[in-house]
């Protein structure tokens, strides 16, 4: 699991970035965060580096950097920290991610079919244009999620929760909602056609 430590820049309270060295190996406990960061473009190159050639990546923090155009095909994420993360246009399948902290990050034109997320948290983050089809996301945080144009079809959304989510001409056909719970959310335009809504949690006077 990654370990929050906060920026050392005079005055910053920050969360400071993972550090890497020249050989591209993790070094334990970041000094600066991203704003703060000295010879920023080769510790980004030397961070974007190192998730191209691993495929297996644990304990990161990466609190908001930018992927655009990104491949996580077959990427496999643990105990990393991306909160605050922007990810733009990235096109994947089957990425797996356990225990990851991705709150309050910005999707947008985004293929993740075929993910595996389990006990990851996504609050308070966008997502534009997202297709999560055929995904496992059990036991995962959408809480106070804001999802426009999205897609979670056929997908196992078991206990996961979407609590003050503001879900808006997105579908959630076809999946397992079992014990997922829904409440205090809104719905514009959101078909539940053919999942088990009957086994989910709804605020009273929800109807489908």
């Amino acid at each position: 699991m990654f370990s929050i430590g906060l920026c050392h820049h005079p005055g910053c309270r920050n969360q400071a970035l993972s550090n890497l060295d020249n050989q591209g190996n993790l070094v334990n406990g970041g000094e600066f965060c991203l704003e703060h960061l000295p010879n920023k473009e080769e510790s980004l190159d030397r961070i974007y580096s190192y998730i191209r050639q691993h495929d297996k990546i644990i304990g990161l923090s990466l609190p908001g950097l930018k992927f655009e155009n990104f491949d996580l095909t077959n990427k496999k994420f643990y105990g990393c920290n991306m909160q605050y993360c922007h990810f733009i246009n990235i096109h994947s399948e089957f990425c797996r991610m356990r225990m990851n902290m991705m709150d309050f990050s910005v999707f947008a034109d985004c293929n993740l079919l075929n993910s595996n997320m389990q006990f990851t948290s996504f609050a308070g983050s966008t997502f534009s244009h997202i297709l999560f089809t055929n995904s496992d996301l059990v036991h995962n945080n959408f809480n106070g999620i804001l999802a426009q144009q999205s897609s979670f079809d056929d997908s196992d959304l078991y206990n996961s929760r979407f609590i003050n989510a503001r879900l808006f001409d997105t579908s959630i056909r076809n999946c397992n909602i079992k014990q997922t719970c829904f409440n205090d959310a809104s719905f514009k335009n959101v078909s539940f056609k053919q999942s088990n809504t009957r086994e989910a949690k709804f605020s009273e006077g929800v109807e489908f």
